[in-house]
């Protein structure tokens, strides 16, 4: 009788402290101004699984496999990536901090607006909202078009001269759906609230398996046939390889291309707070917690692949490195079975793209930021989403999949624009904090404290060093064809948010009744919060 009593009480009391969690986030999300609209269906796990189902830097690596190697090779791919590590980590910190003291699904654009409180910070606060949303929308184009890339291969491991994979209909056929296959999992997985974060556990339990998988598969191969070899450790540790056309020292920073794109994203955690209890402590957690995880992982994956590599020449010459790369090891039915489930996995992880996607997209409508924002606020009462943005992104893919029946070349600039527009949406804000200082953000449960200038000025910095490198042409004097055209992108995106901003977000943005309201209610907040430490 004691013990039924004594896991009578355990069970209430846990009853009452999530009762109090969920109002406590509740009063937190009320204070900024926003009503609970979402369920908070994720837990820290579930969210972490999602952070490094975004991130996906092993499979990222792999697709970007060519990049690191003719970019620097071992040295860029596994000393890059400790460096890029290091400072994705500070930029993580910064932001998460940032996120505890304003946890909203707008992010990093509402923390400008609440630092810099005049009409010059609503202004670059919608600048860097259409930047943020940008990447994601890229981001999202790029996981489809690189699964599509991958469908399409498959047959190729089988039929090497077959031609179909390059037709652009086909492609395009392939890529929408790929897109509605997203899109209509997204919704829904969202009916019922334990079928979201489920999946993303699985697809990241998924993802984690599929690493040992593929990684074992190649060691066996080239341990058992007599046929193969292992690189040395000096080649995979120590090999500078420079097929670029640039100097070394350029070569270097366009190596980290490949680190650095594997492990961008992590603001899903962000773009999520709104599901996720205790967003105060468990987004920052769940997103340094995603870029460790990611890099481990990557650079194991990586040290692996750099092993296995039997003629680096056949690799960098191939259309897609990875597949050569698994099909020429394990061998043809091995690869083809290790690469389907690769593209199986890569469809999970796409699913989540696109929900963090859809939720920045719905956190900047609810603001006032973008055309029709009323109609794309709105949160289906049935389906438990905001269902009208989820559509939205899906056409707005779809759309730039249209690409595959003009110019590839304007896809590939769109799909790589990704990772500068998140990396820049990184350091306005931070930018923002150490401008206007470190003692004007709001409290909240996880600081930098006393290494917060230092952490922060290193997150600014890297961000911009790596942002004009990622601008950088594959070679010097390149070919019209061979050009990189994601500054020509990232500037028709801006002059398009300029124009929107005349037309619209001038008079919207942030001056919605809510928003308003948000503003007010969080300095009176902090007013009140002031006022009782100096009692």
């Amino acid at each position: 009788m004691g013990a039924e009593t004594h896991h009578h009480i355990e069970n209430t009391t846990k009853a009452l402290d999530d009762v109090d969690e969920n109002t406590q986030d509740a009063l937190d999300l009320a204070a900024m101004g926003h009503e609970q609209s979402l369920i908070r269906k994720f837990n820290i796990w579930s969210m972490l699984a999602l952070a490094f189902s975004v991130l996906g830097t092993w499979a990222v690596f792999a697709q970007d496999l060519a990049i690191g190697l003719a970019n620097g090779g071992s040295i860029t791919i596994l000393w890059g990536l400790c460096l890029v590590t290091f400072c994705n980590l500070c930029v993580a910190v910064s932001l998460g901090e940032m996120c505890s003291a304003m946890p909203t699904a707008l992010g990093q654009a509402y923390w400008i607006h609440r630092l810099l409180n005049t009409p010059r910070g609503r202004f670059i606060s919608y600048m860097c909202a259409w930047i943020n949303t940008f990447g994601w929308w890229a981001l999202n184009a790029s996981q489809i078009a690189f699964m599509t890339n991958f469908v399409l291969a498959i047959k190729t491991i089988f039929d090497s001269d077959w031609e179909g994979g390059t037709k652009g209909w086909l492609q395009f056929v392939v890529y929408v759906g790929i897109t509605i296959l997203f899109t209509v999992v997204n919704a829904v997985a969202c009916r019922r609230d334990a079928v979201l974060p489920w999946f993303n556990n699985i697809v990241a339990i998924q993802f984690g398996g599929l690493f040992i998988v593929i990684s074992l598969a190649m060691l066996i191969s080239v341990g058992t046939r007599m046929d193969l070899h292992f690189q040395s450790g000096a080649f995979v540790f120590g090999t500078w390889v420079n097929q670029t056309g640039w100097p070394d020292g350029i070569t270097w920073f366009t190596g980290l291309i490949q680190a650095a794109y594997g492990l961008t994203a992590f603001d899903s955690a962000i773009h999520m707070v709104e599901e996720l209890p205790s967003p105060r402590t468990n987004a920052p957690r769940v997103m340094y917690l995603a870029v460790i995880s990611g890099a481990v992982s990557g650079g194991l994956f990586m040290v692996v692949c750099l092993f296995c590599i039997q003629d680096l020449d056949s690799i960098l010459n191939s259309d897609l490195p990875f597949i050569q790369l698994v099909t020429g090891v394990v061998g043809q039915g091995g690869g083809a079975a290790l690469i389907i489930l690769f593209v199986i996995n890569g469809l999970g992880q796409g699913v989540s793209v696109m929900t963090t996607a859809s939720r920045l997209t719905w956190g900047f409508a609810r603001d006032g930021g973008l055309p029709w924002s009323q109609y794309f606020s709105n949160v289906n009462k049935t389906w438990k989403v905001p269902i009208r943005v989820l559509w939205a992104n899906g056409v707005i893919a779809a759309l730039i999949g249209t690409l595959y029946l003009f110019s590839n070349t304007v896809l590939e600039a769109i799909v790589s624009v990704s990772t500068i527009a998140l990396t820049i949406s990184y350091a306005m804000p931070i930018l923002t904090l150490v401008i206007v200082g470190r003692d004007k953000l709001p409290p909240g449960k996880f600081m930098l404290g006393r290494w917060g200038y230092l952490i922060n000025w290193i997150s600014i910095v890297y961000c911009c060093i790596t942002t004009f490198f990622f601008f950088f042409p594959g070679a010097p004097n390149p070919a019209p064809a061979d050009m990189n055209y994601a500054i020509a992108v990232f500037g028709v995106m801006l002059i398009i948010s300029v124009l929107f901003w005349f037309f619209g977000g001038k008079r919207t943005y942030l001056r919605t009744d809510g928003a308003m309201r948000e503003v007010f209610l969080a300095t009176q907040l902090e007013n009140g919060r002031d006022k009782v430490a100096k009692d």
